[in-house]
């Protein structure tokens, strides 16, 4: 079975920062992107950022560029979001995804889903 295991919700000041950690396991295969999406009070769930398990390679939304970096331990299978120059739009609900590569970056491409973990960026 595919696990994605979440963590680093926390309460943050806007300008602040957080870290979250994603442990994927049970992937067997390179072919998958691991990132984030996330679901805001009475929005859509968007995606946020993506890393290639085969490459490194890098996807961001706009809203988040320059401010987000995704990066990963392959040794360890964890795959960490660096937020910084957190704003109040950033609260939300995130979820780790696991992604087919080369699919299109959305919520109904995503083929594994893990549980949500809460991030509140106050004004």
């Amino acid at each position: 079975d595919v696990q994605l295991q979440a963590f680093g919700a926390g309460f943050v000041q806007a300008g602040g920062y957080l870290r979250l950690s994603c442990v994927a396991s049970g992937l067997t295969s390179d072919d998958y992107h691991i990132g984030w999406f996330r679901e805001a009070p009475g929005k859509e769930r968007e995606g946020v950022s993506a890393i290639s398990r085969r490459d490194g390679s890098t996807y961001y939304a706009d809203s988040v560029k320059g401010r987000f970096t995704i990066s990963s331990d392959n040794y360890k299978n964890t795959v960490y979001l660096q937020m910084n120059s957190l704003k109040p739009e950033d609260t939300a609900v995130y979820y780790c995804i696991a992604i087919t590569s080369g699919r299109y970056f959305n919520k109904d491409g995503v083929n594994y889903w893990g549980k949500g973990t809460l991030v509140t960026v106050s004004s």
